[in-house]
């Protein structure tokens, strides 16, 4: 199988839920490559990808040999299953996804594309002999594809909020109880937060061992385009480079679920743990392109994701209103997206992602314009860009949003204007 081959088959899979029984029956002919693994298990609504960036780099720091699973990918396909910071090679991956079709049989029409990640996936990484996989959820956390796995080194669990509703749940309590699916019997889990304690109930049910993250112990020390410096507990001057203010908090997060991983044994020393903040590299996060104007992309896709990108303009440019290139899931809460990014626009230019799932350029510029803000359409993500460069001018901030799927040609198109 080439890796041309590999791609289409991957995405002729259908798309929907998995069955664990079924992916237990596959894993185990492909020799049950998940119990030769250890893993860190990262659920949660936003800031899951930048936690599970901090987690890999930290423990790649450390001498570990680290695997990284995520999703979607901002540039390519083979970001999604990476190894000490090294994407998947396009023949492995065509070599794994061979293999793993090999053992399909009856379940070869069955099996949804995240699954067939999945397994590619944990296959590649026992075929590796990694140490430690940081592996992220793909959607919600009981049924979730990645809750095949029987055992954890930590559950972590970062901000909860409304995503996903149809699948997941109405309220805060209901997608809670969802994600803390993840948490393993006689286990550890770290939080970000448990505002109705269902993370820290479950946790009694299944005698796992609960921390939550004490953000007290956050101070913010100075902030600005280079980088975020900050204390957190005993660790003085840290330091993130990646932008916004929740950055900090991800960060804190997945230090303390480090905490954690070192009373299990593994030898991660305060200056891994330093290295690992400062080296970080997490692109498509409220990440500066380029400067006159300023273009930042990010990749917040609900209201609380999208509140947190509004927070970063707030605090790097204040009192300045920016032009948004907008693209989104027409089955994401598009009203309350909007809402959050109406009192610091001064345009819209609306794109379409390159997803079934895409809402109409044209029905989201009406959403905007119905609200009485300027909105107007662009053919691609590129025309999207080069007018709001224009728009913007020199002195302005450009900021492109609403999905992660407009990101990489949103990329391409800032640094060519």
């Amino acid at each position: 199988m080439e890796y041309d081959e590999a791609l289409a088959f991957i995405h002729s899979r259908r798309h929907g839920g998995p069955d664990l029984e079924r992916m237990r029956v596959i894993l185990d002919r492909l020799g049950a490559p998940d119990r030769e693994l250890k893993f860190v298990h990262v659920a949660g609504t936003n800031g899951k990808g930048s936690v599970c960036a901090y987690m890999a780099n930290i423990l790649r720091c450390s001498g570990y040999k680290t695997g990284l699973f995520t999703s979607p990918f901002v540039r390519r396909f083979n970001e999604r299953i990476e190894i000490n910071g090294e994407d998947i090679p396009d023949t492995e991956l065509a070599s794994v996804t061979e293999t793993v079709r090999a053992v399909l049989g009856e379940f070869e029409d069955k099996v949804a594309e995240f699954e067939l990640v999945t397994l590619i996936g944990l296959t590649y990484f026992a075929q590796k002999r990694c140490d430690i996989v940081v592996l992220e959820v793909g959607m919600g956390g009981v049924h979730d594809a990645t809750n095949v796995i029987e055992h954890s080194e930590v559950s972590v669990m970062t901000a909860i909020g409304l995503d996903h509703t149809q699948y997941l749940g109405n309220t805060v309590e209901e997608i809670a109880k969802v994600k803390a699916g993840i948490i393993k019997d006689n286990g550890r889990c770290v939080a970000y937060t448990d505002p109705v304690g269902v993370i820290e109930k479950t946790c009694r049910e299944r005698n796992a061992v609960f921390t939550a993250l004490d953000l007290d112990a956050l101070c913010v020390k100075s902030a600005g385009l280079s980088g975020t410096c900050f204390d957190f507990g005993s660790l003085t001057g840290l330091k993130t480079p990646l932008l916004g203010s929740h950055q900090p908090k991800n960060a804190a997060l997945a230090l303390t679920a480090v905490e954690t991983l070192k009373k299990r044994g593994w030898d991660i020393t305060d200056e891994s743990l330093r290295r690992g903040v400062a080296t970080v590299v997490w692109p498509g996060r409220f990440e500066l392109l380029r400067t006159r104007p300023n273009v930042i992309i990010d990749g917040g896709h609900n209201p609380q994701a999208v509140e947190a990108a509004v927070g970063g303009l707030d605090e790097y440019f204040p009192g300045e209103k920016a032009v948004f290139v907008l693209g989104v899931m027409a089955d994401k809460d598009v009203e309350g997206i909007i809402e959050r990014l109406a009192p610091v626009a001064e345009s819209f230019i609306c794109v379409e992602p390159p997803a079934p799932r895409a809402l109409k350029n044209t029905l989201l510029a009406k959403m905007l314009t119905d609200r009485g803000l300027a909105a107007e359409t662009a053919d691609s993500v590129a025309g999207g860009v080069a007018a709001a460069v224009k728009l913007a001018g020199e002195g302005g901030t450009v900021c492109v949003l609403g999905s992660l799927y407009i990101l990489e040609e949103a990329r391409a198109a800032a640094l060519s204007t």
